[in-house]
């Protein structure tokens, strides 16, 4: 709420604490109204005590519980300074209670930040809050024989009957944290090592031994979330032979509704967040993992208090999978509430250390999980075919099918022109049934060698890029093995009764292979799998590492024998790669991308997860509207089906939620004469959620689905070959052979492509190596060689590096930085764009550390300009500086603006330092 402009700031911290107080069930008096009639809260302003007035005296149920010492908003960064004035008060006598027993629960509070420390601890220290406690919470702690922390530094010792050692020391580690108030903790452990496990075990003794009184067991998934409570179900402590639930009340959350006598709550985070804002949450948004969003917000949801799910709520929140992105845009849920967070993860990246202040109590690797044989390996078997990597041409006069995604029906149709498709568009806009065809037969071919002395195929798992190519996989796979319905199986989340499916493919002889696109890539236990044959590449290196980790896990002999009977032991996993899934760059996490180019399920998605801003909104409606423009009568009737109402309708609402008029209007209605910005903002985020409500993952699936090109070209002239079938041990002789015929291209034409010539020849002139020489060079070899494109020669000297860093920019940037390489100027691969940047910097230091002129600011943005320039064209020139970006910022009369004379020279210079 707005606050008087003529108020001290004494006087507006005072009164937003007011206002927080009262929202967690205070009552707010004054010293000389004391009435405990009122409620069992009372917060007393200016209370006497025996050495001054305190600001605030909590009393709950008439008894003097807490201290609140009030500060200004200037006392923000040093409210930790006030402690010993809080504390002052609380060991003070109080007016007219004699020897009164004050419990020491002290805040210090600007308002917007507050601190809060328990006495009752073992080593009272004070830390930050989202708000006050609420005074039942404040009460109980009080009648407790002893706080959390002091329970928690009783805890006995770790019994390890049935525990591996990784789980023991994850556990024994993680108390020693939880006993030093260290407020996050990071267990890393291999997939397969019993994460899960370990958390329940540290949960059940939290909650028998420390008086913990809930746990939040928090996901990203619906299906993980399914999984746990399932885990919860089955455990048994090593100290009873009770299971869990019997001991213990668990609840997985499927509706705003926390039971009062729930001591552990499993939850998605989209459903915490729906939670905490007082809503259903949609359908099918804890379907989808939010980090493979491509994209997503870039500011933190907004959270605010909720009386019926107060921050004091849970004691620990156990955050599972936790090297996902969640914490980057749903931190707030996570730090809304005062509890120590325990994450766990196979894969931590730098975002996921950060977050857990680099208090990692466990790590338990891949490779140690393989030697203590918690794990087991994996080899790698190459399917490689022509138009797998290299695509191909659709002729004029080829007569090619049309296939409707969706409803699948078909039409034929003659080419008009020559249409090259690339592999990344396979089985996207293209489909080549022979590419299927071929992979998948000398995948049948070939099993027996890969799993010599087996009479059955060994469970394997196929990850295809999408339903539609999933579809096409299994009825590939059953032709081709001359199976029937049950020997491979569609499990996906839009699939008919997933569920049943993985039961049965993890239990039962059939399925023998089951295809996915992302059900099974994370968070599914398959023990018996023994083969993954990737049909879809990956470019998130913890995606691919959790997409592995299926194929990891350990079982009995016995218990494999039960669905693979010809089977002795599970010594290793075979990841078959018919894609270049293990060869091809992998980034450490999803970025985020705050560009225009969003998809539209991903706005929609936002809107549906609370993102109230009017940039979302108008982009939505605009993207619609157009969408709304080119929809077929029966496309229209689906969209009515599932919305309720017209796709034109849903547009008109979105933009009714941000018209000004309408929204003024609202706030008017709402009692806002003159309603100021804040009463607007309100009425606005009102109209934006009534719009958002139509917004479920059903619509926004189909509005997705009719978006994307409605047709496939289904190629049926153009037949795959067959290039390679064979183990991961070839690699390296090809990349050398590679490399090799690289090298002897680049000598025999040095004299003859005057970039060669200078980088060969005359490696001082290389500053002078234009964006036009470059291409000149990759013309020819493409012209000459097209098998040593950049890309490709890359990954062969990638391989032989062991480079582990980033895709180059584009095939010229690969290009410059290959013949760098093989010239000798560089050891090791090195990546253009990474080398100009670290000249530039370089460059900027010895130029400022001398006793000239330095660079202004103005200028410091003008070079770096200049940097970004010479990343993907080499060389600066006057001429380039009247072409983007530099035209939009001035062009060559803003440089001299800026550098006069030395305009030329320090473009020589960046030219001759930058190259280097």
């Amino acid at each position: 709420m707005p606050y008087d402009v003529n108020q001290t700031p004494e006087q507006v911290a005072r009164d937003r604490i007011d206002d927080r107080l009262r929202a967690a069930g205070w009552h707010v008096q004054n010293k000389d109204a004391i009435d405990f009639r009122a409620g069992p809260g009372i917060a007393a302003r200016g209370y006497q005590t025996s050495i001054g007035p305190s600001d605030y005296v909590l009393f709950s149920d008439g008894r003097p519980v807490g201290i609140i010492e009030a500060k200004p908003d200037s006392w923000g960064a040093r409210l930790t300074t006030v402690e010993e004035q809080s504390e002052g008060y609380a060991n003070a006598e109080l007016k007219w209670i004699p020897d009164s027993d004050l419990q020491p629960f002290l805040y210090e509070s600007t308002g917007q930040i507050t601190r809060f420390t328990n006495g009752r601890d073992p080593k009272p220290r004070s830390r930050e809050v989202f708000t006050f406690h609420r005074p039942e919470t404040l009460n109980g702690w009080a009648n407790a024989q002893r706080s959390l922390r002091a329970g928690i530094a009783a805890l006995p010792p770790l019994n390890p009957a049935g525990l591996r050692e990784c789980q023991e020391n994850a556990i024994t580690n993680l108390e020693i944290s939880l006993k030093a108030d260290k407020p996050r903790a990071l267990v890393q452990m291999a997939t397969g090592a019993g994460k899960t496990f370990t958390a329940i075990t540290q949960v059940y003794r939290l909650l028998k031994y420390a008086d913990a009184r809930r746990v939040l067991f928090l996901v990203d998934t619906r299906n993980l979330g399914e999984q746990a409570e399932q885990e919860f179900l089955a455990f048994i402590p090593n100290d009873g032979n009770r299971k869990f639930t019997e001991l213990y009340n668990v609840q997985r959350l499927t509706s705003p509704s926390i039971a009062k006598d729930s001591q552990v709550v499993i939850s998605t985070i989209q459903r915490m967040y729906a939670t905490l804002k007082g809503e259903e949450l949609a359908e099918g948004v804890d379907e989808e993992n939010p980090a493979e969003q491509r994209w997503q917000r870039n500011e933190p949801l907004p959270v605010v208090y909720n009386s019926d799910l107060p921050p004091e709520s849970f004691d620990v929140v156990v955050i599972d999978e936790c090297h996902r992105s969640i914490y980057n845009l749903w931190r707030q849920v996570l730090e809304y509430f005062d509890a120590y967070m325990i994450g766990l993860t196979a894969t931590p990246d730098n975002r996921t250390y950060g977050f857990f202040q680099k208090n990692v109590v466990s790590e338990y690797r891949h490779e140690q999980a393989v030697a203590d044989k918690v794990n087991v390996g994996n080899e790698v078997y190459f399917i490689e075919t022509e138009i797998t990597q290299s695509g191909d041409t659709l002729r004029p006069e080829q007569l090619v099918e049309k296939r409707e995604r969706q409803t699948r029906a078909r039409r034929w149709e003659v080419q008009d022109e020559k249409e090259d498709y690339t592999a990344s568009q396979l089985d996207r806009s293209v489909v080549n049934p022979d590419q299927i065809r071929t992979v998948m037969r000398t995948f049948c071919d070939h099993w027996p060698k890969i799993f010599p002395g087996r009479n059955e195929l060994p469970k394997t798992l196929i990850f295809a890029k999408t339903d539609s190519h999933a579809d096409d996989i299994i009825q590939t796979v059953r032709q081709e093995f001359g199976e029937g319905n049950d020997f491979c199986r569609k499990i996906t989340n839009g699939a008919h009764n997933p569920k049943s499916s993985l039961a049965a493919f993890r239990n039962d002889y059939y399925s023998r292979i089951a295809v996915t696109v992302d059900m099974i890539a994370t968070g599914t236990d398959v023990k018996p799998l023994e083969c993954l044959l990737f049909m879809r590449d990956v470019r998130s290196r913890n995606y691919f590492e959790q997409m592995k980790g299926r194929g990891t896990r350990v079982l009995t002999p016995d218990e494999l024998q039960r669905v693979t009977p010809s089977a002795r032991a599970k010594t290793h996993y075979v990841i078959v790669d018919a894609v270049g899934v293990t060869k091809s760059l992998k980034t450490a996490s999803q970025p985020l991308d705050s560009k225009p180019s969003i998809p539209l399920k991903d706005l929609a998605m936002c809107l549906m997860m609370g993102d109230r801003s009017e940039e979302t909104v108008s982009s939505l409606a605009a993207r619609l509207s157009r969408l709304d423009n080119t929809l077929e009568p029966h496309d229209q009737a689906k969209v009515k089906q599932v919305a309720g109402k017209p796709l034109t309708t849903i547009v008109r609402d979105l933009v009714d939620a941000i018209d000004p008029d309408k929204v003024e209007a609202d706030a008017k209605a709402a009692g806002h004469a003159e309603p100021d910005d804040a009463a607007m903002q309100v009425a606005r985020e009102e109209r934006i959620k009534q719009a958002a409500t139509i917004f479920t993952g059903p619509l926004i699936n189909l509005l997705d689905t009719i978006r994307r090109d409605k047709e496939q070209t289904i190629d049926h002239e153009n037949l795959d070959e067959l290039l390679r079938a064979g183990w991961e041990g070839d690699i390296a002789e090809n990349a050398q052979a590679t490399a090799r015929e690289f090298e002897v291209y680049l000598a025999e034409h040095r004299d003859e492509i005057e970039a060669l010539t200078i980088f060969f020849s005359q490696p001082a002139r290389r500053s002078e190596v234009s964006h036009a020489m470059v291409k000149a060079v990759l013309a020819k070899l493409r012209e000459g060689s097209p098998r040593l494109a950049p890309l490709n020669v890359w990954r062969a000297y990638a391989h032989l590096d062991d480079y582990k860093g980033t895709h180059p920019v584009s095939e010229l940037t690969a290009l410059v930085s290959l013949i760098r390489r093989v010239c000798g100027l560089d050891e090791v691969l090195t990546p253009h764009s990474g080398r100009v940047r670290r000249n530039f910097q370089e460059w900027i230091l010895k130029r400022h550390a001398g006793a000239g002129e330095k660079f202004s600011e103005e200028q410091i943005d003008w070079l770096h300009m200049i940097r970004d320039h010479l990343v993907t064209s080499f060389t600066i020139e006057r001429d380039d500086l009247e072409l983007a970006p530099f035209e939009a910022q001035g062009g060559l009369g803003r440089m001299y603006t800026l550098f006069g004379d030395r305009m030329d020279d320090i473009m020589a210079e960046m030219n001759k330092a930058l190259a280097a």
